[in-house]
Formats: structure tokens, sequence, C-alpha cells
């Protein structure tokens, strides 16, 4: 299968050489346009992947069979939209990314669209890619044009399992959506793992509280205590890791706090709902994100 990954990072080049491996003929697309790519991936049980990609070839784009984005969902539609004409209308593409709201920013399109939400853990440092951790990729149709390619997650699987198809997508994302709103801010406010966190117990009860109400206005079925749980394994599982949203600040980077907490503050407004909590939040992570845009400024004015 003719496929073209947009998006180059830990988990871009993890897909990259996990296709490669399966014999479909992939290709990266990067931002500054290179003619190929150093694939350097170690999985979890030894094996290491170590070749040259092809990137950025426009005829390969055209001709790709699917595409797949694995960009921070703040970046998705910038590079997305510039090359919606020249990938066919007929080409499904494969939004994954933390949070949600990038569907909106690129409608209204034709194509075949269908989100996803990964459990593969996976690092970058000095352009070594490091599969800590297997775990399940959920795919779905996003619109009416994508709900017969659900074949593609059975061509996924055979190269990085587990994937698995589902007809209800936004229930997955919205269950992915509630683990991020929670783990995510906080390791932020508390600059720590996530396995600290059940010490914030009553704080983590007001997030779901509120994210419950939301879910309900919108249609979707809750059960706070299987959330709860739910969100707790997930605590428990990654006790020693740093989100993404921790690392994106110490590393002075755009969080996707927009993308996360803030498209539930903005469905909640849309029905009218308070969220104190979330809202808090999310201004904390906003505050700090400022506060190294000044850093940069002051740093770059120095010079």
């Amino acid at each position: 299968m003719k496929i073209t990954l947009i998006g180059c990072g830990a988990i871009g080049k993890l897909w990259l050489a996990s296709l490669a491996m399966q014999g479909h003929d992939v290709q990266g697309w990067l931002r500054v346009a290179q003619s190929d790519l150093f694939v350097d991936v170690n999985e979890p049980d030894g094996r290491t992947f170590r070749e040259l990609v092809p990137c950025n070839n426009i005829n390969h784009l055209q001709s790709s069979e699917l595409i797949i984005v694995c960009l921070k969902a703040w970046q998705v539609s910038d590079a997305l939209l510039p090359l919606i004409k020249t990938i066919p209308e007929n080409t499904p593409i494969l939004l994954l990314h933390n949070g949600m709201g990038t569907v909106e920013e690129l409608t209204p399109l034709r194509h075949p669209i269908l989100a996803g939400v990964t459990t593969h853990a996976a690092w970058q440092e000095n352009n070594q890619v490091f599969h800590v951790a297997n775990g399940i990729t959920h795919i779905g149709a996003i619109n009416s044009q994508a709900q017969a390619y659900y074949p593609i997650a059975d061509i996924l699987h055979e190269a990085l399992p587990d994937v698995a198809w589902h007809n209800q997508i936004l229930t997955t994302c919205w269950r992915k959506l509630i683990v991020n709103c929670v783990i995510n801010p906080l390791t932020v406010e508390y600059n720590c793992k996530n396995g600290e966190l059940i010490q914030h117990s009553t704080q983590i009860s007001r997030i779901i509280d509120e994210i419950c109400h939301v879910m309900a206005a919108e249609g979707l079925h809750t059960d706070k205590t299987e959330l709860t749980e739910y969100i707790y394994s997930i605590i428990n599982n990654t006790a020693d890791n740093y989100s993404s949203m921790l690392q994106d600040i110490r590393n002075n980077r755009r969080t996707e706090i927009d993308y996360i907490t803030g498209f539930l503050i903005k469905q909640a407004r849309a029905h009218g709902i308070s969220t104190p909590e979330n809202d808090r939040l999310y201004h904390l992570v906003k505050n700090r994100e400022q506060q190294y845009d000044d850093f940069r400024s002051n740093l770059h004015r120095s010079w």
C-alpha cells in the first residue's frame, strides 16, 4: 500500500518503521522539505529499524492510498490544508493525535476522514526513537465517506498491533480526552510524574464531574465510577512517566491545551455548562506557555 505519513516525531517514525518493515511503500512528509529521513527505532524486544525513508515526494503524495497525520493537534490544519488539493478526494486521511477539535478546523473536506487514538508509548532523543510500551490504536470514521474504509484497521494491525476499528470513534476520542484533561494539566500544575497525581484525588473528582456533565449534554453515556477507575488505572500504569504536556512546558514548546481542556470548555459553553476547575487549569497552562513565550522573546532581543 502506498502511504504518506505527515509528521515524523516519535510516534510518526514508529509508524514509518512498522509500515516499511511490513513491505508498504511509505514516505514521510516534513515541514522543511528534504528528500529522505534516517529513521532509527528501537523496539521493546530489542529489534531495531535503521533505514533511510524517502520524504516529500509530490508524486508519491498524489498517488498515496492512505494519508496518516501524526502531528500535534495545533499543527494539523496548517500542515494539511495546503496539501489538500494535491491529495485525491477518495484518499482516506487518518488523524492520530491527542485532543479534539481539529476536524472542525478542516471542514468542509470531501475526503474520507478517520480519527484515531493510540496508547503506544515512544520517545525520541538525539533522533533515536525508543518504543517503550506496546499499546492499542483505535480508529474509526469521522464522516460518511470514511465508513467503508474499515479494512484499513486490519492493514495497520499487521504492521503495528493492536489496531481496532470502532463504529463510534467519537466515544473513544472522548474517553481519551478525559484522561488528557486530568493528567496533562495537573502534572503541569504540580510539575510531577503521573503517579504523583494520586495525592490529588479531590481535584481529579471535580474534573471528572465537570466532564461527565458535558458528555451527558453531548448525548454520550457516562459512568463516573467506571471513568474514575479507568483514569486511575492509566495513572498507575504510567506512574513513572512525565506527561506530554509537562514535557512541552519544560522544553519551551506550545502545548495541546487548546485541543484538550480548551475543547472541553468550548463544548461546555455551547451547552451553558460551568466548568470552574477545568477553566482554572486551562488558564494555568496558558499562563505557563506565555511565560516561556516572554522568555524566548526577551532572549531573542538580547541577541
